[in-house]
């Protein structure tokens, strides 16, 4: 085990991109909503303005499947000039509903490394998101079982973190964080003094990048796949 990691005692995991698929099915989303909306404008257009519309309604509708279809909505009937049809706003919320029934494609080992550091670490899952969404997704799983608690944040700042640690009574020097967003799973930990792990998925929405300076100081390692982490912390 590397030496940084001897006094872990608590092991949190993000969920979408890091347990599972997730990001994938929004870009597919996105070129269906572009396909609807051609006859309006061009598609980078279209991808623009629905980047703009959902960061717009973040703090009213917050992250999801269902914040992302009313934000499709609300850009289909500005980019229209509200003249879109009742046909095609009904097929903007089917594509919504597909998303939600998709079934749970867990990545790579994921399981596996789950199953065997549950025997050793206690193990948490701290997640963003629709909180509906979120719990169906994670029945679907089959992984309930290797987690003592589950958490689903509204935002993954430094101040959730905190909270939900003190709530815990965990000790940050003693949580370690698995996640692979930069900007939700990694810099806020190592911030509050906590330890982080980044693991990247292929794709990554536009919201969660993040700058060399503000990536510039902060340590944190990258592994190219959550299989690493046994290795890690053996």
């Amino acid at each position: 085990m590397i030496k940084d990691y001897e006094n872990i005692k608590v092991i949190g995991f993000d969920a979408d991109d890091t347990l599972w698929v997730n990001e994938t099915y929004f870009r597919e989303a996105e070129v269906k909503f572009g396909k609807l909306l051609s006859e309006y404008e061009t598609l980078n257009r279209i991808d623009q303005e629905l980047f703009k519309k959902e960061i717009g309604n973040l703090p009213l509708y917050g992250y999801g499947v269902k914040a992302f279809v009313l934000s499709m909505v609300e850009c289909a009937l500005e980019l229209s000039n509200y003249n879109v049809s009742t046909k095609t706003i009904e097929a903007i919320m089917n594509i919504g509903k597909e998303m939600l029934n998709k079934p749970v494609e867990l990545l790579d080992g994921v399981e596996d490394v789950l199953k065997k550091l549950s025997q050793n670490y206690r193990l948490i899952l701290a997640t963003k998101g629709d909180l509906l969404d979120q719990e169906r997704k994670l029945e679907n799983s089959g992984l309930t079982s290797y987690f003592h608690h589950i958490e689903v944040l509204s935002y993954k700042r430094e101040v959730n973190y905190s909270k939900l640690l003190n709530h815990l009574d965990i000790n940050p020097s003693e949580f370690l964080m698995i996640g692979n967003s930069l900007k939700s799973d990694v810099l806020p930990l190592v911030n509050i003094k906590a330890h982080a792990i980044h693991v990247p998925f292929h794709t990554t929405w536009a919201h969660e990048q993040v700058s060399e300076k503000e990536k510039n100081g902060k340590t944190y390692k990258t592994l190219n796949s959550i299989s690493e982490l046994l290795k890690l912390l053996d």
